[in-house]
């Protein structure tokens, strides 16, 4: 299972939102700037990087130049999300530098326009994400029901080809209060790659995740704050199951 730390950033900084709210907002600035926490999560041995463009996905402007930068900064893929909303946009992140995409509303909203994208880029480099709350998806920043349940979004772009999934637990998000394992339990039968971000706080939390078979765990918060360090998670990620 993959450690992936997330480097989210508003206004050219290190960032957390509390269940993704702008005005519950953690600066990590006094860590370093984007460029340089991206670097020491390498240096750390992160095999991917999470990036999001928060400013974006609010409609505040983007920060493609620091992404660019990253992705020529650092030597593993880099993985973004965050205000994709066209085809465009989506064209602009892949030419930045990043080796997948992530998308929300777009998704939702012009399945021709996911089906253009898998097709130009292939499907290890789309992922779709499906942030929930209480197995509710949520669209257009967190605050549209997209009246879809997770299992059913799931199952339905697993049908137009998705591989990838990227699956937030609104609840739990930055509140480290632990993983939503209750619903990501009820897609992990589908044959696709899920990836969980929301709530871990601790290496039991890893654990749960890796035994039920997730790819992929983000995490933000306890590895800034220093209630994880990055080792130590990727040491519970790979330990065998006693």
């Amino acid at each position: 299972m993959l450690i992936i730390p997330a480097v989210d950033i508003m206004g050219g900084k290190v960032v957390r939102l509390m269940r993704g709210d702008p005005r519950e907002m953690k600066s990590y600035a006094y860590l370093g700037n984007p460029v340089e926490l991206a670097r020491r999560w390498e240096s750390e041995g992160a095999h991917l990087i999470h990036v999001v463009d928060l400013d974006a996905a609010l409609g505040l402007g983007n920060n493609i130049n620091i992404i660019r930068i990253i992705t020529r900064s650092v030597g593993i893929p880099v993985q973004v999300g965050g205000g994709i909303r066209s085809i465009e946009r989506a064209r602009q992140i892949i030419d930045a530098g990043a080796a997948r995409i992530v998308l929300g509303s777009l998704a939702f909203r012009s399945v021709e326009s996911l089906k253009s994208l898998l097709e130009e880029f292939g499907s290890e480099r789309v992922a779709v994400a499906l942030d929930h709350l209480d197995g509710r998806v949520m669209i257009n920043g967190w605050r549209q029901l997209a009246h879809k349940t997770l299992r059913e979004a799931a199952e339905f772009f697993t049908s137009v080809g998705v591989k990838y999934f990227l699956i937030t637990s609104i609840e739990h998000d930055g509140m480290l209060t632990g993983p939503d394992v209750e619903n990501l339990s009820k897609i992990m039968d589908l044959d696709v790659k899920v990836i969980a971000s929301g709530g871990i706080r601790s290496l039991n939390d890893i654990t749960l995740l890796r035994d039920i078979g997730v790819y992929g765990v983000i995490i933000g918060r306890a590895l800034y704050e220093g209630i994880l360090t990055f080792r130590e998670a990727l040491k519970a990620s790979l330990e065998q199951r006693k």
